[in-house]
């Protein structure tokens, strides 16, 4: 009897153990993980990031939303913004080349949000390089013999302007940061329903073919993206989980999209142009959704 009593005991014992063991092991896992496959980076360096969604389901209109990833400079600087689908089993990841907006040293942020869910991580940059000095070289000189003297010809014009280095372009004959094409507008992709939407690329190809070709243009998308990407994120989520609040946001920015149609049929090849026809249109949207809406209501209340 005490030999079977131990037996039983035994068992009872190593039952609890295997199932604190595997409850352990279960909340181990984070509702949200973000990662980056490296601590350190130099420049030009593949930048893969990879995560978990704990509850993702791609049954459930509710738990199959994207996951958004901010990434901060150290000076807490916007750089990039990704969307990334989760496959079936939660796991997501994407990858892009260091450099270009991810230009200074030190650590950079990489914030991860899914619904209600978030978490981040943080990995170094070892900062890129300057612009390269181009030497000019000295023609040897020739000799020549009862030649006419030669009239000088016109300075070539393309090997007059500045080398641009690692992570620069030129933009009116001046070096600039080059600009991640990317982080495209999160409230209208989840409005439409998808980044290939018609509405989604039209303001791609109006932020990447027109207003960042200007200096004061990409000026303009620094600092809009930094007031933007604080508040998109959430609208996005809220949008996906209420169909009634989507349709509300879809018909709200139908006028806004169409005033940025003029940009359409102008050509922009000046500064002075781009400032010109960009507050136009930041005029044209105050006077659509609050000037005029604000008039109607003040002539109804006087009618009372």
């Amino acid at each position: 009897m005490k030999l079977w009593g131990k037996f039983f005991l035994m068992i009872l014992t190593l039952s609890l153990l295997s199932y604190g063991i595997s409850g352990a092991a279960y909340a181990a896992v984070e509702p949200l993980s973000v990662t980056a496959n490296k601590e350190f980076y130099a420049e030009g360096g593949t930048i893969i990031i990879s995560g978990f969604v704990k509850n993702f389901d791609a049954s459930d209109p509710q738990k199959r939303m994207d996951v958004t990833i901010v990434i901060t400079a150290p000076n807490g600087n916007l750089v990039t913004v990704l969307q990334i689908s989760p496959s079936s089993d939660g796991n997501y990841s994407d990858s892009f080349t260091a450099g270009g907006m991810i230009s200074a040293e030190g650590d950079y942020t990489i914030k991860a949000k899914w619904g209600a869910q978030s978490n981040q991580t943080v990995f170094k940059y070892g900062g890129s390089s300057d612009t390269p000095v181009v030497e000019e070289e000295t023609p040897e000189p020739t000799q020549t013999v009862d030649e006419e003297p030669k009239v000088d010809e016109e300075p070539d014009m393309e090997s007059s302007q500045p080398v641009c280095g690692p992570g620069t372009e030129l933009k009116n004959n001046v070096c600039v940061a080059e600009q991640q094409k990317g982080g495209g507008c999160l409230i209208a992709t989840a409005a439409f329903g998808s980044e290939m939407a018609p509405q989604v690329q039209f303001l791609r190809e109006i932020r990447d073919n027109t207003v960042l070709q200007t200096q004061s243009g990409s000026t303009f998308m620094t600092g809009f993206n930094q007031f933007y990407y604080s508040f998109s994120p959430a609208i996005a989520d809220y949008e996906r989980e209420n169909p009634a609040f989507k349709e509300t946001v879809k018909i709200a920015i139908t006028p806004m999209l169409t005033s940025l149609a003029i940009l359409n049929y102008v050509d922009i090849d000046s500064e002075e142009e781009m400032l010109g026809y960009g507050i136009g249109i930041i005029l044209l949207n105050i006077g659509m959704y609050f000037i005029a809406p604000a008039a109607i209501i003040f002539k109804i209340r006087n009618r009372k």
